[in-house]
């Protein structure tokens, strides 16, 4: 093999991995999160991936055809960008989680800053957002996530792609989403009955009860109180989640 067709099979090989694990990493809670510059997120990607190139099985023998080079580049993209999507539609769990919470315990604000979540998003959503990338690190998830794109290879083989099994996954990763968030905020959503129906009886036995100033009070040091007690489990619950679909990319 002459150095020039060492050369281009080497960078097409690297090519390769970084059309898959940087398209993942622009999305992957952790490591795409927008308060990172985008040249760090970029540098980090790009050493990510000489490092792991010796490790993946990509072929090293780049194609003839222009048109196959685009299709395996393609189906690459396609498949690291599910990778990174899925992974942050699960983290929206928490969003969702946040949202329903302060609307609830009347922790909502309007003008409440959006870390990395949806606009409008309440101080709970972002509280919720930051610890849990933040126990991404500390529990040592981030190293199931570089695994976990190594054993994508294994699953989706490279310059291959299965577009009704992905798209089948990510609705289930939705709903998986979805059922995370609303146990997340089950007991806020008892919380809120309970209090509620009691200010309601109390105030047909008292009808010059300020109601909304008691209720208020009430819900706001309720709330609290639960989510104090309960972000532990709460974190827990959602990493745990987190790394079983990492383990097999499905529910």
């Amino acid at each position: 093999m002459s150095l020039e067709a060492y050369v281009s099979s080497f960078f097409f090989s690297y090519l390769m991995v970084f059309a898959r694990l940087g398209s993942a990493l622009m999305f992957m809670p952790g490591f795409g999160e927008v308060q990172i510059p985008v040249r760090a997120r970029l540098s980090f990607a790009l050493v990510l991936c000489a490092a792991l190139l010796p490790v993946t099985p990509v072929q090293a023998a780049m194609p003839a055809d222009p048109v196959a080079v685009g299709l395996m580049l393609g189906a690459e993209v396609t498949i690291g960008l599910w990778l990174g999507l899925t992974a942050r539609i699960l983290l929206s769990a928490l969003q969702f989680a946040g949202y329903q919470v302060g609307q609830v315990s009347g922790l909502a604000n309007a003008f409440g800053p959006s870390f990395g979540s949806f606009e409008g998003a309440t101080m709970v959503a972002t509280l919720m957002l930051i610890s849990a990338v933040a126990m991404i690190f500390v529990t040592d998830t981030h190293h199931i996530i570089l695994r976990a794109l190594l054993s994508s290879y294994v699953i989706f083989p490279p310059g291959e792609v299965m577009l009704a099994d992905l798209t089948d996954q990510l609705l289930r990763a939705a709903g998986q989403s979805l059922y995370i968030g609303t146990a997340i905020a089950a007991p806020f959503f008892v919380m809120g009955v309970v209090l509620n129906l009691g200010m309601g009886l109390a105030n047909r036995m008292m009808p010059q009860l300020p109601v909304f100033f008691v209720a208020a009070s009430l819900l706001i040091g309720a709330g609290l109180l639960i989510l104090a007690v309960s972000m532990p489990a709460i974190l827990d619950f959602f990493i745990e989640k987190f790394s079983e679909w990492l383990v097999g990319f499905r529910f």
